[in-house]
């Protein structure tokens, strides 16, 4: 395996990467158990899979994969070290950049410094598939920004009005100030798969009526699972850990599904993760 440093670029050119903000509007809808599982059962697939946690001041994907990180992203943005330092290896080996707990200037970086940390990824030279970022809750514009930067945005939601509403306020803001006009759902700790649907329904709906230049794909439904509780606990993916379970099999299928996208081939002429990657792509194309 060549150093972390090596000039992997000049020997095999770098794939473009496939990238995928996952966000919930409110907090407590799932969306870090999701992130952290979706890129799980992606690595598992063979997918070369990389997970951002991008919950600036209370970030916790280190705490729910139990990994103790010498270095985050505070660290990156005070220049004590350079984004491959921080990468950790989780399991399934997807890779981990660990952000910062409880660091009250991480949460409040200006809009500038929210484009700085995505345009640092064009300069990590290792070979990729696809990016999971876990964002912060709310319509922050490092929530924003993050989405935007990617070519996919999945909003988790639950059955709880506030939840509902506030899925609906985020969907609002992304189309009108970003130009997100795609946006991916997933129905979390529904009781059935009929349930999980009338959730996107509902949702759907509403944006259908108010925001009519939006499109909502529903990605899938996760069930209620103690096992994912249990995964929790102990600090686990519940994909690894408890492979059978009901919850790991259904983000084993939205992992299917979302492998099937294609990685992309030209920029959008806005901010965008992994952008040189697909200016150089087409140069060579």
């Amino acid at each position: 395996m060549p150093a972390a440093n090596a000039p992997i670029a000049s020997q095999v050119p770098l794939v473009p990467v496939r990238s995928i903000a996952v966000t919930g509007g409110k907090g407590g809808v799932g969306k870090t158990n999701l992130s952290v599982n979706l890129a799980a059962s992606l690595a598992l697939l063979g997918k070369r899979t990389l997970l951002l946690d991008a919950d600036l001041g209370l970030a916790n994907v280190d705490v729910l994969l139990g990994l103790s990180p010498q270095h985050t992203l505070a660290d990156l943005v005070s220049g004590r070290c350079e984004l491959d330092e921080l990468i950790l290896e989780g399991p399934a080996g997807m890779l981990v950049v660990p952000a910062a707990s409880g660091r009250r200037h991480m949460a409040e970086l200006q809009p500038a410094q929210h484009v700085g940390l995505v345009n640092v990824f064009n300069d990590l030279q290792r070979q990729l598939d696809i990016l999971i970022v876990d964002t912060a809750a709310g319509i922050t514009d490092s929530v924003l920004t993050f989405c935007q930067a990617a070519q996919d945005a999945v909003v988790v939601v639950c059955d709880e009005p506030a939840s509902i509403t506030d899925a609906y306020a985020l969907i609002k803001v992304l189309a009108r100030e970003r130009g997100v006009d795609r946006v991916q759902v997933v129905a979390n700790m529904v009781r059935n798969p009929a349930e999980g649907r009338a959730l996107y329904d509902k949702l759907a709906r509403v944006c259908e009526r108010f925001l009519g230049d939006v499109s909502l794909n529903f990605l899938g439904a996760i069930p209620h699972c103690d096992w994912l509780r249990m995964a929790v606990q102990r600090q686990q993916a519940v994909a690894t850990a408890y492979p059978a379970s009901a919850s790991a099999r259904a983000i084993a299928e939205i992992a299917r599904r979302a492998a099937r996208w294609e990685p992309p081939v030209a920029p959008r002429g806005n901010i965008e993760f992994f952008v040189d990657r697909m200016i150089r792509q087409g140069a060579v194309a």
